[in-house]
C-alpha cells in the first residue's frame, strides 16, 4: 500500500462492513449431514462481496471476533503468518493458506488516527491472520493480492468504545482502504443447533431488531444499547463476535446502514451488514 491521501486518489470512498464468517473452516469441509445446505447462501454472499464493492480496496483494515487485547492492537508483519485457532476440524483444514501481505505503512496510519482521538493503541509484529479473517477472505478476496492489517477488539467489549474506534477510522474508507468487521450476527454456540421454539424465535427477535438498528438511520447511537434488545443474550451470551459491527457503525459515519446478508443457519437468523 502506498502511503494514504485523503480523499482517496480516485474520489471514491469505500463501505464498512459487518460479515459472518461462519463456523470454524466451515466453508473448506464437508457440510453437516444433518444440514448439508447451512453455509452455502454465507459462501455465496461472500463471494459476492468484492464485485459489489465501488473500487477495489487498496488495503484492508479486519476487525475479528477472534482477537482480544487490553487496547486496540494492529499487526504490523509485512508477510503474516497464519494462526489456525480452531480445534477438532479435519486435518487439511490445518493446511489452508492465505497470503495476502501485511501492510507496516495501513497499521501506522491506523494507529495515527487512534491517536488523534485520544485512543492509546499498540501493535503486534509477529501476530498472523486468525480464521476470523482467513477464512472469510479466502471467499471474497481468494487472490490474496490486497495487503491486510487486523486489529484487536479492546477485551472489555464496550460497545460506545468500539464505534468511537470505528469513527477515528473512518478517513480510511475515503484512503482506498475497506474496513470489514468480521464475527456473526448470532452466536450462541450451545443453542445454535437447538430447534425449540424458544431459541428460534429469540433469534428471530434479535435479527429484526438488529436489522432496524442498522438501517433506522442512527446505527451507532442505538447499537450500543444492543444488550437491552429483544433476544440479545440469547443470541450473544457474550458480545466479541457482535462487537465488530460496533467499529463498521462507527466508521459508516452518517451514512445510513443496510442488510446485505439474512439467512437461516441451523435454523437461527444470520445476517450482515453494510454502511456506505
Amino acid at each position: 500500500m502506498n502511503a494514504p491521501t485523503t480523499p482517496g486518489d480516485d474520489g471514491t470512498r469505500l463501505p464498512s462492513l459487518f460479515i459472518p464468517h461462519g463456523g470454524g473452516p466451515c466453508f473448506f469441509m464437508e457440510p453437516p449431514p444433518n444440514d448439508p445446505h447451512a453455509w452455502d447462501a454465507m459462501a455465496a454472499y461472500l463471494r459476492g462481496i468484492a464485485a459489489s464493492l465501488p473500487a477495489k480496496p487498496r488495503a484492508i483494515l479486519a476487525v475479528s471476533a477472534h482477537w482480544e487485547t487490553p487496547r486496540p492492537t494492529v499487526t504490523t508483519a509485512a508477510r503474516p503468518s497464519m494462526l489456525f485457532d480452531y480445534y477438532g476440524f479435519p486435518e487439511h483444514t490445518y493446511k489452508l493458506d492465505y497470503p495476502a501481505p501485511g501492510s507496516p505503512v495501513l497499521a501506522s496510519r491506523v494507529r495515527a488516527l487512534l491517536s488523534g482521538a485520544g485512543i492509546a493503541s499498540d501493535e503486534d509484529g509477529t501476530r498472523g491472520y486468525d480464521h476470523g479473517v482467513f477464512v472469510p477472505f479466502l471467499l471474497m478476496f481468494p487472490d490474496a493480492d490486497i495487503p491486510v492489517v487486523q486489529l484487536s477488539l479492546r477485551a472489555d467489549l464496550d460497545p460506545a468504545a468500539h464505534v468511537a474506534i470505528g469513527r477515528a477510522l473512518a478517513p480510511l474508507r475515503d484512503e482506498g482502504v475497506l474496513i470489514v468487521g468480521s464475527g456473526m450476527s448470532y452466536h450462541n454456540l450451545r443453542r445454535f443447533w437447538s430447534t425449540e421454539a424458544g431459541d428460534v424465535e429469540s433469534a428471530d427477535a434479535f435479527d429484526a431488531w438488529l436489522t432496524e438498528a442498522v438501517e433506522g438511520g442512527a446505527a451507532s447511537a442505538t447499537l450500543v444499547d444492543w444488550a437491552n434488545a429483544p433476544g440479545a443474550r440469547a443470541a450473544h451470551p457474550r458480545s466479541e463476535h457482535l462487537i465488530p459491527l460496533m467499529v463498521a457503525a462507527g466508521a459508516g459515519g452518517v451514512d445510513v446502514g443496510r442488510r446485505t446478508y439474512s439467512d437461516r443457519v441451523f435454523g437461527k437468523a444470520v445476517s450482515g451488514f453494510e454502511f456506505g
